[in-house]
């Protein structure tokens, strides 16, 4: 795709990037086929071709709408386009400095402005997110259809870690929302680790992982917390702690982008590098370990929804499956498994009838093989589809670790 980037759009940090990222479109119009917006709707604008026109335009210095400006936000940034493309167009790094762009150029109504700010204010706040869940719990009865389906309906009590014992230790990213909206996750996955002999360092400094501010277009925090892990992390990576491992795939593809996003950090460049190179979903670190030693022959029947940030931004598709059938699960057939659920971290709050369409669909899908749990990977996703009050979903860790018991 040829390019004429203005001269406002060339002093961007990142407009080496947006150009090289805009001259690697062909123009296929592949994407398309697996774009789950565009399946929706049918407007071009709202599949990943159309949306690199308008991010194009608008580096090119055409005027910016808040036609341009909805069309960027409908993006669930699920990647499925970067693995469809035979050109390797590194998509979601483009919509990332599109969307700053428009979000300075583009008064966003009094409304959205205040959920985006509601949604930075708590959702990395574990402690007041925490709160506020407990808190709706209580009132649940009282509460509308809408906010009921964002809490856990049979939310699994944290059961106690086991304490650090083994030569071999690896970081856990806690997670802003998963250890109020289920709270067993974590501790499912230290127990599991540690009767394969590794255990989980603390490192109580660390927070959020900073996806949510940086998606919400507020990169600079987003990117704030990204240091403040790596500060947090830094003395046990030091100390030889193997890995960081994620339970919530979501936060998982975010640290892994610590080193490309802070690659031109004085300070920081080098170690975020070494950060993302540690950062490993909890699948990955069990497909290498010799899971006979657990001794589990499950025969629950289950249907897998491999998260989009597991298997496009990951490129880990299939892995959990292999891990479970390894485990003696019998999974169902779910077609079209490529496609998203509508979580998208903040996605269903921003864009909740898309979403809700996208998640009775990924639903439909989940449900033909008659499973009687669906497992994920990813506190969104999780969280998104046990909303719909059908069948009960899970975190694959923690139908593992039941099993052992």
């Amino acid at each position: 795709m040829q390019t004429n980037l203005s001269e406002q759009a060339k002093r961007l940090p990142r407009a080496a990037e947006a150009e090289r990222i805009l001259r690697s479109c062909v123009h296929c119009g592949f994407c398309t086929a697996t774009c789950p917006t565009y399946q929706l709707m049918g407007d071009e604008l709202d599949g990943p071709r159309g949306r690199i026109y308008l991010i194009k335009q608008l580096l090119e210095g055409h005027e910016v709408t808040a036609k341009t400006q909805l069309h960027l936000d409908r993006c669930l940034t699920c990647r499925n386009c970067e693995t469809t493309c035979p050109s390797g167009v590194q998509y979601h790094n483009l919509l990332d400095i599109g969307r700053a762009v428009v979000e300075e150029k583009v008064h966003r109504p009094l409304g959205e402005r205040l959920v985006r700010e509601s949604l930075r204010a708590l959702v990395p706040r574990a402690g007041l997110f925490k709160a506020l869940t407990h808190a709706g719990q209580a009132c649940r009865p009282l509460l509308p259809e809408a906010l009921k389906a964002k809490l856990p309906r049979q939310p699994h009590p944290a059961r106690p870690r086991p304490e650090p014992r083994h030569p071999r230790r690896v970081l856990m990213l806690e997670g802003c929302v998963q250890p109020a909206l289920s709270p067993n996750t974590n501790a499912a996955a230290a127990r599991v680790l540690d009767r394969l002999g590794i255990s989980v360092a603390a490192a109580p400094r660390a927070g959020c992982c900073g996806a949510v501010d940086y998606h919400l277009n507020a990169q600079e925090r987003g990117l704030e917390r990204a240091r403040r892990n790596i500060d947090a992390w830094w003395p046990a990576i030091e100390a030889g702690a193997e890995a960081i491992v994620q339970t919530a795939s979501g936060c998982g593809a975010f640290v892994k982008e610590y080193g490309h996003l802070l690659r031109d950090d004085p300070v920081y460049a080098a170690r975020a590098e070494r950060v993302a190179a540690l950062a490993m979903d909890l699948v990955e670190v069990l497909g290498r370990e010799p899971l006979e030693r657990l001794g589990i022959r499950a025969g629950k029947r289950l249907a897998f929804h491999c998260p989009c940030t597991l298997q496009h931004a990951q490129k880990l598709g299939g892995a959990v499956e292999a891990v479970l059938a390894r485990l003696g699960f019998e999974l169902t057939a779910v077609p079209d498994s490529h496609l998203c659920c509508g979580s998208a971290g903040t996605y269903s709050l921003t864009q909740p009838e898309l979403s809700r369409r996208l998640r009775d669909n990924r639903l439909d899908a989940l449900e033909s093989g008659r499973a009687k749990v669906i497992a994920t990977a990813n506190i969104g996703c999780q969280t998104h589809l046990d909303g719909a009050g059908r069948t009960p979903v899970r975190h694959w860790i923690e139908l593992v670790e039941e099993a052992l018991d």
